[in-house]
């Protein structure tokens, strides 16, 4: 035993010489430099879900998206509340520009009355944006149709997977939201989807025409067992999904989602951010 590790050391120590040799004699040589790739041009925006931050307030919230470089967030009522007047609403904004971050859609907002849904429309057009990501009810669709065509807004449908029986992935989305006004759809959370055994990627191919967000997380089986887990480290193909998005020209925004360590996300969401980021930029 201890002449094969002798054996080793010498071949190890033998090896190092002749490397250091070889960079030696090769030191007035200049290495050609190969220029890094351009940066991939992509349609889509980086955003965060509000949802996110369920346990932080808008001031936290705005100091991370700022150290991150991220410059859209889907709101949510615990930082912006439905009651909102219009002078806070306007302190709101004022204090997202201050950031450099538009808040571009409000929700998930769960409708289950016409009276939820009334208040929910109202409340996106004084908040001034044009998206709602929505859960109504099956038998609202009708009325979520009336009120989009009043409205002229873009209505989501976020998918929950096999976590919730409304809405379980985006076929279901589809297959209740075809037949209706064309602004009509769906906000594709590509970890539910894929907890419901369905392929984000290929659902994205199939329904891009009414897919108005996007929400980003990874998960760690495609099945109800399936956790959140830091984008990158998953079961999603982020490559694959990403190519995708410029295949079909998503123009929109896609959210991080994070839900996993909620008391505590930040160092997963700037994993998760960072790993997007990077594979935007090469995939």
């Amino acid at each position: 035993m201890n002449n094969t590790r002798r054996k080793f050391f010498k071949q190890g120590l033998a090896g190092a010489l002749l490397v250091g040799t070889a960079s030696f004699a090769r030191a007035g040589i200049t290495d050609p430099v190969k220029p890094k790739a351009p940066k991939a041009t992509n349609p889509f925006r980086l955003g965060m879900a509000g949802y996110t931050f369920v346990n932080f307030d808008i001031d936290k919230t705005l100091d991370i998206m700022e150290k991150l470089d991220v410059h859209y967030l889907c709101i949510k009522d615990f930082h912006l509340p439905f009651t909102s007047t219009d002078e806070q609403i306007a302190a709101f904004h004022a204090k997202l520009a201050a950031k450099k971050v538009t808040g571009y859609a409000v929700g998930p907002i769960y409708m289950k009355s016409e009276a939820e849904i009334d208040n929910a429309f109202a409340y996106a057009k004084r908040v001034g944006v044009k998206t709602i990501v929505g859960v109504p009810n099956y038998e609202l669709l009708p009325y979520v149709d009336k009120k989009v065509k009043e409205y002229n807004f873009n209505y989501a449908i976020h998918l929950h997977g096999p976590d919730i029986a409304t809405y379980p992935d985006a076929t279901d989305v589809w297959n209740h939201t075809h037949m209706l006004d064309p602004r009509i759809g769906m906000c594709l959370d590509v970890g539910h989807d894929l907890r419901n055994g369905c392929d984000p990627v290929a659902d994205l191919k199939k329904y891009h025409t009414r897919v108005f967000d996007v929400h980003i997380k990874d998960v760690t089986e495609a099945s109800k067992a399936g956790k959140g887990i830091e984008i990158g480290r998953g079961k999603i193909d982020f490559p694959a999904l990403i190519r995708m998005l410029r295949e079909v020209n998503y123009t929109g925004v896609c959210s991080l989602e994070y839900e996993k360590d909620m008391k505590d996300p930040f160092l997963g969401i700037a994993e998760s951010i960072g790993y997007f980021k990077a594979v935007s930029d090469i995939a």
